[in-house]
């Protein structure tokens, strides 16, 4: 199948920040986290070889998410100031290389990336999403896998809905239910007071849904059906603020953001005016165009990317 990949651009900003040391270029401009964005991206193209690429972000505009919970993301740490004008040079360098980026006021990378995921199953492509942030696991299915870093900008992992099984015991659907109970400390989201991530795995484990929960909350010990008893709009809520839409307001079009479109003399100049040779060396990985693989070789493939 042809692949689409979705990049998270927030995460992948913010994961590059935090995992190099400071980097400027000569004229004093911070550029660790353009240089981390692009090392990644360029691991991606080369390891994933797809024929289709989008970059998601998130906007500065409030989302309906807050419009439903005021707390919601409200301890996030505000952003630091080197890193805001880092952010505009990687649209910028997005720009002259022609690679397609959407960003809608109202609404998230998640978002975004969840309404494309959708679109790009429909065009029968294999979606492969690029982030970090776990909220993403619900898309998984049979044609939409999740490759997150686990270490530093280049070492990742790839999840697919016996992986997340594995790890946290739950189907990719289910990961919205456990958010319900568990809640969100990184998104500053409630749950249900008193329950933790192991009672959250183990009910959701058995009881499949929040709903079915709530519908056999009798059969539970007397102390955890108050607790749920009490929060049960604080549970639905944590829910409805933990699930990702597919209908955002984008659209697909897969002539658009095609991997033989990106403009490498864009990236070129960019790059040469941040001072980044070791990144200019890495822009032949668009001189060819992706591999049809043989049966045999796609096999060998998939076994080396469940290693990443």
């Amino acid at each position: 199948m042809k692949k689409l990949v979705l990049i998270d651009g927030n995460a992948i900003i913010h994961r590059a920040y935090h995992a190099l040391p400071p980097l400027n270029n000569k004229e004093g401009q911070p550029t660790n986290a353009v240089y981390g964005f692009f090392t990644m991206l360029f691991k991606i193209i080369e390891s994933l070889k797809p024929e289709n690429l989008i970059v998601c972000f998130d906007k500065k505009a409030p989302t309906f998410r807050k419009q439903i919970y005021v707390g919601y993301q409200a301890k996030r740490p505000k952003m630091s100031e080197d890193l805001v004008p880092q952010i505009d040079i990687i649209h910028k360098s997005l720009d002259e290389a022609q690679i397609v980026h959407f960003g809608v006021e109202g609404y998230e990378a998640d978002d975004l990336i969840g309404t494309l995921s959708k679109k790009g199953v429909e065009k029968n492509f294999e979606v492969i999403i690029v982030s970090g942030d776990r909220d993403l696991l619900q898309l998984v299915n049979s044609h939409v896998l999740v490759l997150a870093p686990v270490v530093g900008i280049t070492n990742m992992i790839l999840f697919d809905e016996a992986k997340i099984k594995e790890k946290y015991g739950l189907k990719p659907k289910q990961i919205i239910d456990y958010k319900a109970l568990a809640g969100d400390s990184s998104d500053n989201y409630p749950g249900v007071t008193g329950i933790g991530s192991k009672t959250a795995s183990q009910l959701i484990n058995k009881y499949e849904s929040l709903e079915n929960l709530y519908k056999h909350i009798s059969e539970l010990l007397p102390q955890l059906q108050e607790k749920l008893a009490n929060d049960a709009e604080q549970a639905v809520m944590s829910k409805n603020l933990a699930t990702i839409i597919t209908d955002a307001p984008v659209e697909l079009n897969e002539n658009d953001c095609l991997i033989s479109n990106i403009d490498a003399n864009g990236l070129k100049k960019q790059f040469e005016s941040l001072g980044f040779s070791s990144l200019l060396k890495r822009l032949s990985v668009f001189d060819s165009k992706p591999i049809i693989k043989k049966q045999k070789e796609e096999k060998k493939e998939d076994n080396q990317m469940s290693l990443l």
